[in-house]
């Protein structure tokens, strides 16, 4: 960068731009140990508040908070395979503690599903001990190749949600459940709006009867996949002996799920609302909602300006606005604005010896619809007042931003895969609608000449009024309608 206050503009290069404004944001760093990363606090900050939204949410539809082991037998893993072929490339494996080499090497956990259901086999014996609805927040280890600070790191942060249940019946329902949980998650605290459907049997997870997703467009036009939610069938229960005595005293193996997501959405937050000048953190998730700048040149000015910043922060505290007064002493005004700007605070306040004087503060929007002011000189009564309801307003314009952007980089009706490339190469991207005929070797064919991969059959409500009829990959008929992207 030839400015080191500027960052790398998106549209010249939006992978440089993404990692020079998570680190310049302070949202993460790079650790010592390779694909790793370390959270900073407004990083953590954001975190945070996504977990306790979704917990919340969790518990609301009676899931139940438990923890389960790090370290897990390589035999429970080798157990379902399905499961240990999808995840042995990524596999840490301990082999030696103690000073000495273990009898059976240890995974360090890459997902829980093989620990969580041999221990609910001990738990159930009947029906009556069904469903079991539990998650648990964890970390996880996955050996990436190709990282990238929260898109892809060898260690992340997530929950995983895991149930038993008695029927294929109830889990398909719990799977579709939880589903839904994420889309509202992701839409109403993110403002990312996400397309929910089913994952093809190429993509879907390793061990998965059926993987459905929460597919999010960036800003790039590629797709990330937020979060997915799997119908497991019986797949682990027969492993691991999950089995239940039914109302009519037969023997049955439960039927399971998992669902997950991950300080991955994050790293979508930012791709999906930051801008030139750093990260726009929606609303909801910001861990400083609106920080108050106190402006002064003299010394007799700054007592009587900064009193009044904190009696302006202790109202809107009270009015439940999380707020911060910046009155350090050795940074400018100036460094104060882009610092805060750079993180993506919603709102700041100005406020100095005039605005004093005539009873108003400097309102200023991190950013606003084309056209608008982002600055305004308020009344301080009328400012205080508003401030709630302009930062319900904010969260509502980034998603309705946001679901403007993804529609106008939708494509539908692609018939043929040279018309696919034609709009991967000469677009930023986006998602294309096409017929498929369910081959996976039309999938291949894409995924090799445009590297854009089938990334779901689409639920009805993001399917096209007119149904494709033909397969993207020749004459042969379409048995559904799917969307293309390149992704993360």
């Amino acid at each position: 960068m030839a400015d080191d206050k500027k960052l790398t503009p998106r549209d010249t290069d939006f992978s440089a731009w993404y990692n020079e404004v998570v680190l310049r944001a302070e949202l993460a760093d790079h650790s010592p140990v390779r694909g790793s990363m370390v959270i900073r606090p407004w990083g953590y900050g954001i975190w945070e508040r996504m977990q306790r939204a979704l917990d919340d949410m969790f518990k609301a539809t009676g899931h139940e908070n438990a923890y389960f082991p790090l370290l897990i037998p390589m035999s429970f893993i080798e157990r379902e395979k399905e499961h240990v072929e999808g995840f042995k490339p990524e596999l840490a494996v301990v082999t030696h503690a103690g000073g000495k080499e273990l009898e059976e090497p240890l995974v360090v956990r890459p997902t829980s599903e093989t620990v969580i259901y041999s221990m609910f086999a001990k738990w159930v014996q009947s029906y009556r001990d069904l469903p079991i609805l539990m998650n648990q927040w964890a970390n996880v280890m996955r050996w990436e190749m190709r990282t990238r600070l929260f898109l892809r790191t060898s260690e992340f942060l997530w929950q995983e949600g895991h149930t038993a249940h008695t029927t294929e019946r109830e889990a398909e329902e719990e799977t579709r459940r939880m589903l839904e949980v994420y889309r509202q998650f992701m839409e109403e605290w993110i403002a990312m709006p996400v397309v929910t459907g089913l994952k093809s049997e190429s993509e879907k997870f390793a061990g998965a009867l059926r993987t459905y997703t929460c597919e999010a467009m960036m800003q790039d036009g590629k797709a990330l996949q937020a979060g997915t939610s799997h119908n497991l069938g019986q797949n682990f229960s027969k492993q691991f002996d999950l089995t239940y005595q039914s109302e009519a005293g037969t023997e049955e193996f439960a039927w399971n799920t998992s669902w997950g997501v991950s300080t991955r959405l994050v790293g979508g937050l930012v791709m999906t609302h930051g801008d030139d000048a750093g990260v726009v953190v929606p609303p909801r998730l910001a861990p400083t909602q609106v920080v108050i700048v106190p402006i002064f040149r003299k010394e007799e000015e700054r007592v009587a300006v900064v009193e009044k910043a904190h009696q302006i922060r202790s109202r809107l505290h009270d009015a439940g606005v999380r707020v911060r007064v910046d009155d350090r002493e050795h940074l400018n005004p100036g460094a104060k604005f882009w610092e805060w700007e750079r993180k993506g605070v919603p709102f700041r306040i100005e406020i100095g010896p005039r605005d004093l004087a005539k009873g108003q503060v400097v309102v200023a929007r991190r950013v606003t619809a084309e056209g608008e002011d982002r600055k305004a000189f308020l009344p301080e009564e009328e400012a205080l007042a508003n401030l709630p309801g302009l930062l319900d307003s904010f969260q509502d314009f980034l998603l309705e931003r946001a679901r403007a952007a993804r529609e106008a980089r939708t494509f539908r009706g692609v018939e043929s895969i040279d018309e696919l490339k034609e709009i991967l190469e000469t677009t930023p991207g986006g998602f294309v609608h096409s017929g498929w005929c369910g081959d996976p070797e039309v999938e291949e064919r894409i995924q090799t000449e445009t590297k854009a991969t089938l990334r779901c059959i689409p639920d009805p409500e993001f399917r096209s009024e007119t149904p494709p009829d033909r397969c993207i990959g020749g004459d042969a008929p379409s048995s559904a309608e799917v969307i293309w992207a390149r992704a993360y």
